[in-house]
């Protein structure tokens, strides 16, 4: 089986995120996608980010009965920090008989160079890429960087452009901050997420 993995700390999972974990699911040839919670660093503590378990279950009622998606607790048992390749490495072993891929933002492709065994990764495992609007402020984050020019990933072999994926300009961050303001944010996270986050008086 053709297994996608889409990692994220999902605090919280919404709309975004599961729009493109279906593409991904349906217009590729990947059989499944998991979304890998990944845990929270106890060395970098942010008190804004919901505990591991909570997290996990907010992508499970998230996901509900989606044969195609599952939600993934891999890096949960794994040692800190959480390294790609290492997490790639276990899940090969423990799942031999699926074909393992990833699924990225454009974003995260510009600065590819500088994961840990990058070269490792693009030369064993494929990687789908969504395009991301990125806002005015991180546009100018990456121009500062030089992250356009650093590396240039297109047309490798080992990379999967998705252009036809539906991108939402949404983020985590702006619903916490949203639910933290008292605004209804209903419609940018599924009805099951929204009761969950909503009765735990989760980001308020």
């Amino acid at each position: 089986m053709r297994v996608g993995l889409y990692f994220g700390t999902f605090n919280p999972i919404h709309v975004g995120h599961l729009v493109i974990a279906n593409y991904m699911a349906e217009y590729t040839d990947l059989d499944q996608v998991w979304l890998v919670v990944t845990p929270q660093n106890p060395l970098k503590k942010k008190s804004s980010l919901l505990a591991d378990y909570h997290r996990l279950a907010l992508v499970r009622v998230a996901i509900n009965d989606n044969t195609k998606l599952r939600a993934s607790d891999v890096e949960f048992g794994l040692p800190q920090p959480n390294y790609t390749s290492t997490t790639l490495a276990h899940l090969k072993e423990k799942y031999p008989q699926h074909e393992f891929s990833m699924i990225m933002g454009e974003d995260n492709l510009r600065t590819l160079h500088k994961w840990y065994n990058y070269e490792h990764l693009v030369a064993n495992y494929r990687f789908y890429v969504y395009p991301r609007v990125l806002t005015f402020q991180e546009e100018e984050e990456v121009v500062e960087i030089g992250m356009r020019t650093e590396h240039n990933f297109a047309g490798h072999p080992s990379i999967i452009m998705c252009e036809e994926a539906p991108v939402m300009k949404v983020s985590a961050s702006f619903i916490r901050q949203s639910i933290k303001e008292g605004k209804d944010v209903r419609y940018l996270l599924t009805e099951p997420v929204h009761r969950y986050v909503d009765e735990m008086n989760f980001y308020k």
